[in-house]
């Protein structure tokens, strides 16, 4: 994405993305936060820097449609850690940033998929018909969505994958171009590497053989899907599989089978007896986090996890609370 500002920080916001970008930083959303700034700036004919002021930002933040904490908190954090580098840089005496973060009331709480769920999602989505603009629609969803679940993908990583990403030889993905702009290698076991032959050669044998660098995933030649195109559809068919949403969960999200896969995985471990604690790095690293810290957003706990860590304590502590019995 193309980062274009017209405004009176124009070549200084330019420098600001190509910071983080040199960093590894992808930066599109954050660059779409620049330029709604930019253009605001242009609508209120201002034109010199000396007049963006506190007053300026403080009204450009009101003037957002931003209701919930955390879409305003994330656009301002944009705007304060643009103008803070600006300063440090020398490029500007000071920052007009000084609005406060607003309060969040609490936090989302995930819907969590279990598989006998995730089934049955796979199964409506393969009921899909096709249209004139969209063939083997039920197939390709049901893939889609087999992937987020069965391995924790990210919406745009699915999106973004082409033929050559695919290594059947070693049961490998490649995901490229990830949020981190950090390439790694996703292993998958053999259902799911008989699902993606079958999706493949199905595909091919219809619409003919594929290049390498084809989109896995596509309803119009040599064009990848739009991530929210799957969010639209995963949200049509989410009334059809007659979830039960606890009290004080959200209704569903298709990130909500990336939230499922991280917590399915944390309790297999609990159930097989490796210790989360010290295999955490590597579910973070399945999952292309930077740091075990953003894996932890994730590992929502739930009364399953909670009864699963209550075993394990109770198997810890049986020896020594035999030996105090009197």
């Amino acid at each position: 994405m193309t980062a274009d500002f017209l405004g009176p920080f124009a070549d200084d916001f330019q420098r600001f993305v190509a910071h983080k970008r040199a960093l590894g930083r992808r930066y599109d959303n954050e660059v779409k936060t620049l330029q709604l700034f930019d253009r605001y700036l242009a609508h209120q004919n201002i034109v010199d820097r000396t007049q963006v002021t506190s007053d300026v930002v403080e009204v450009f933040l009101i003037s957002r449609p931003r209701t919930a904490p955390r879409s305003y908190n994330h656009l301002l954090g944009v705007l304060n850690r643009c103008f803070a580098w600006l300063v440090v840089q020398g490029l500007l005496e000071s920052s007009p940033v000084f609005s406060k973060p607003r309060r969040g009331t609490r936090q989302r709480v995930p819907f969590l998929f279990d598989q006998t769920q995730a089934r049955r999602l796979l199964q409506v989505a393969a009921e899909l018909p096709d249209n004139p603009r969209a063939v083997l629609r039920g197939p390709t969803y049901r893939m889609i969505f087999a992937l987020l679940y069965g391995l924790g993908l990210r919406v745009g990583e699915v999106a973004r994958l082409c033929r050559n990403d695919v290594d059947f030889q070693n049961n490998l993905l490649v995901i490229k171009h990830t949020k981190f702009s950090k390439s790694r290698l996703v292993p998958f076991g053999p259902r799911m590497a008989q699902s993606l032959r079958d999706y493949t050669q199905g595909r091919e044998q219809l619409m003919g053989e594929s290049t390498p660098d084809s989109p896995l995933f596509s309803f119009s030649k040599g064009r990848h899907m739009n991530p929210g195109t799957i969010s639209q559809v995963f949200h049509a068919l989410v009334p059809r599989l007659g979830l039960a949403i606890p009290t004080g969960v959200t209704p569903p999200r298709v990130h909500d089978l990336r939230h499922s896969f991280a917590v399915g995985t944390l309790r297999r471990w609990y159930r097989t007896g490796s210790d989360p604690a010290q295999r955490l790095h590597h579910l973070s690293t399945f999952l292309g986090h930077v740091q075990p810290e953003s894996t932890a957003v994730y590992l929502t706990i739930t009364e399953d996890l909670l009864q699963e860590a209550s075993n394990r304590f109770a198997a810890f502590s049986a020896p020594a609370l035999a030996e105090v019995k009197p």
